[in-house]
């Protein structure tokens, strides 16, 4: 409570408050697999209903929670359990058909599948995670829609003689972090951190930031992003890169992409807050490009 005041004065109390609210079980339709009046019409015909997301065409709150099973599509990979911040990761990094693409913190897999299946004609999809277990479930995630990737388990806080520099066109860093903006899925996070956490995990966030950027192609795109509210480890890690490194440069937000409600520009990237205008968890994104 004390870290959030400090770095948000008056609206720590609307975090702390949305934290302590029941999250939404939200959804991501797979467009190429069925529209969204199809996808509405098979709830109803289970006797269930959902609401579309006016600002992500892909997304849809369900008006009750459901096991997985019950959603028809979710076997297909047509329907994807994943929170409207996290549906961003994706349409941000914009890969393109013949790219390589480096999903660098991968498990459990909910964003390198999104990746897959916005662009089926990559060159390559590689995801990466130093947990063998973890990496197991993103196999599952593709496995279920039907999609394939190459999976490297390795500790990016380094690179792996298997991954050369420059390999990469797009890079997603989806950081390990103190995970205080998902607290109302994970409340057990208000008991397990502890104060020396937040400068932890932005040290580990830096290497493995330093490790991506080295893996990425000049020209190339990288997003880096966090379900964190603290900004220590959102744009002080970014800004603390960009000083460090000249060749690399901020991006702005792309306008193909819609800006959620409640977006807020900080002075590297941009935050969500949890159950903000946009009914999202908490995110942080930025996008970096490597100048040649």
């Amino acid at each position: 409570m004390e870290a959030l005041r400090s770095a948000w004065g008056e609206r720590a109390a609307e975090i702390l408050d949305a934290n302590n609210q029941h999250p939404p079980m939200v959804l991501r339709l797979d467009p190429a697999l069925g529209s969204a009046e199809d996808f509405l019409r098979s709830l109803r015909a289970i006797g269930r209903n959902a609401t579309p997301v006016d600002w992500n065409r892909e997304a849809m709150v369900l008006d009750r929670p459901a096991p997985v099973q019950a959603l028809p599509g979710f076997e297909t990979g047509a329907v994807s359990v994943q929170d409207g911040g996290a549906q961003l990761a994706a349409p941000l990094l914009d890969a393109q058909p013949g790219m390589r693409v480096l999903d660098a913190c991968a498990a459990p897999g909910g964003k390198t599948l999104h990746i897959a299946q916005r662009t089926a004609a990559l060159a390559e999809l590689i995801a990466v995670d130093d947990d063998p277990l973890r990496l197991a479930r993103v196999r599952e995630n593709l496995e279920r829609a039907g999609r394939d990737a190459i999976l490297v388990s390795a500790d990016l806080r380094t690179r792996p003689p298997s991954l050369m520099p420059a390999q990469f066109d797009r890079v997603l860093v989806d950081a390990p972090c103190s995970a205080t903006g998902v607290i109302r899925r994970h409340p057990d996070i208000k008991l397990l951190r502890r104060p020396g956490d937040i400068e932890s995990f932005a040290a580990t966030q830096r290497q493995i930031l330093t490790t991506a950027f080295e893996l990425l192609r000049p020209g190339g795109r990288l997003i880096y992003c966090t379900c964190s509210v603290m900004p220590v480890e959102n744009e002080g890690v970014v800004s603390a890169f960009l000083d460090a490194n000249p060749r690399a440069a901020r991006a702005p937000w792309p306008e193909a992409v819609a800006r959620p409600p409640g977006l807020l520009d900080r002075t590297v990237g941009w935050q969500l807050l949890p159950g903000g205008s946009a009914g999202t968890d908490g995110f942080y994104y930025a996008c970096l490009t490597k100048l040649s």
